[in-house]
């Protein structure tokens, strides 16, 4: 029956373009919406995790508690000890250590005079040493816009809008006045060697990249560390896993009576992305619910409008006696057609287009103005396993919705306007 019912369906163009049409259009929007969603959550979570978080973060209890303020007298005195430690007994992450500062930055002319100041945070990372992972995790060789990675030591990689803004060009000489661990006074002299477009307007604007070491012994911090950030071995944040490692850690080496005892915490809480990072585990069933619904009423009109047209069709199919649970039923199973091969077509086109934006992106930076979020700027969806399948539930759902709700109005026929039907 499926069959005969498919074939009559395709040769009645009237019947089956339409709403294929439309159901393809849903679907194609559902799958394409829940793709982009979860490259724009997952971009943002991995910023936050490549700039400031790690999945994991290790510091002192006290820096923690004022970490806003970058309370670096406050860090873990035996970094480097803890950093073997880690490496050790957790070897499924990648662990790397960091020290952020700040302070002004100071460019002069020819005579030494100040041209130009402007407050700007530092970041320091293992440019020299032996683990790369750190340098290719900030992909740092695809942004470099002008001159070189750091080559020796006082070497300093600068964001495009904070060089320009100084009015500074490759291997031009800056000053960053801080201050040191000890609350001294510390002036340091850095040689710009290259700069770099970070695809982030804060970092952009206000950030610079030195040598950790260099940033040590600026800072009078010797072996301490501000930071040790944990990536794990999964592409994107693994929220189960991170917590489950941070309990672990904490349960062995935290000490609630001890202010600068390590802990241990996950992004999520680190940098406040809990509700964030729910919404995004929600977005394909919120998205998913609203195509349904929108579709359900689209093609609940659809339905009405071919019932119409088929009023004739339907009382004759009554008058030679077939039932009207039978003609109900078969309106059911031609929308399941319709629904099947729409949902196919807008899948393919919904995940066509979602490659595209995936490989290629979508520049937003000229409309992203003075945004101090951690965005990128260049929007790109993700394909998932989810999205291959997604694109059924509005499709098939929302046209058995329609149709059933339509084809309702067989059961509402009687024979005298049935008989007024067929003599018009």
């Amino acid at each position: 029956m499926f069959r005969f019912l498919m074939k009559g369906m395709l040769r009645d163009r009237h019947r089956s373009l339409l709403p294929s049409i439309v159901v393809a259009l849903g679907v194609m929007l559902t799958v394409f919406m829940f793709a982009y969603m979860k490259g724009i959550f997952d971009d943002f979570f991995n910023n936050a995790a490549l700039y400031d978080s790690g999945h994991v973060k290790i510091t002192s209890r006290a820096y923690y508690e004022e970490k806003d303020v970058l309370p670096n007298d406050l860090a873990l005195e035996d970094g480097a000890i803890l950093m073997e430690m880690l490496r050790r007994e957790y070897p499924e992450l990648k662990w790397s250590e960091r020290i952020k500062f700040g302070g002004l930055l100071d460019a002069f002319d020819e005579n030494r005079e100040t041209r130009a100041q402007v407050g700007a945070a530092g970041i320091g990372l293992d440019f020299f040493g032996p683990d790369t992972a750190e340098r290719n995790r900030w992909n740092l060789g695809a942004g470099l816009q002008q001159g070189t990675l750091p080559q020796k030591s006082g070497d300093i990689l600068m964001g495009t809008t904070l060089a320009s803004q100084m009015g500074l060009k490759i291997g031009d000489e800056v000053t960053l006045i801080s201050s040191t661990v000890n609350g001294s006074m510390v002036l340091k002299n850095f040689n710009l060697a290259g700069i770099v477009y970070f695809g982030t307007p804060p970092m952009d604007k206000g950030m610079f990249l030195a040598d950790i070491n260099d940033a040590k012994y600026m800072l009078d911090m010797g072996e301490w560390s501000s930071e040790i950030l944990g990536y794990l071995s999964t592409t994107y944040y693994d929220d189960i896993k991170a917590r489950a490692l941070a309990a672990s850690f904490n349960a062995s080496h935290r000490d609630t009576t001890n202010r600068f005892s390590p802990q241990m915490v996950v992004m999520l809480d680190d940098a406040g992305l809990s509700e964030y990072f729910g919404y995004a585990e929600k977005a394909g069933s919120i998205v998913s619910f609203m195509m349904i619904f929108a579709m359900g009423i689209v093609l609940w009109n659809t339905g009405l409008m071919g019932a119409i047209r088929r009023y004739g069709e339907m009382g004759l199919r009554l008058a030679v006696g077939e039932s009207k649970g039978h003609v109900y039923r078969s309106l059911i199973i031609e929308s399941l057609g319709i629904a099947l091969m729409g949902t196919v077509i807008g899948t393919v086109f919904g995940l066509g287009f979602s490659y595209w934006l995936q490989e290629v992106g979508f520049n937003i930076e000229g409309m992203m103005g003075e945004s101090a979020m951690l965005m990128p700027t260049v929007i790109r969806a993700r394909i998932t396993p989810t999205a291959f399948y997604i694109g059924f539930f509005p499709g098939v759902f929302a046209t058995l919705l329609g149709a059933g709700l339509s084809g309702l109005r067989i059961f509402k026929r009687d024979t005298a306007s049935l008989f007024k039907e067929l003599e018009t």
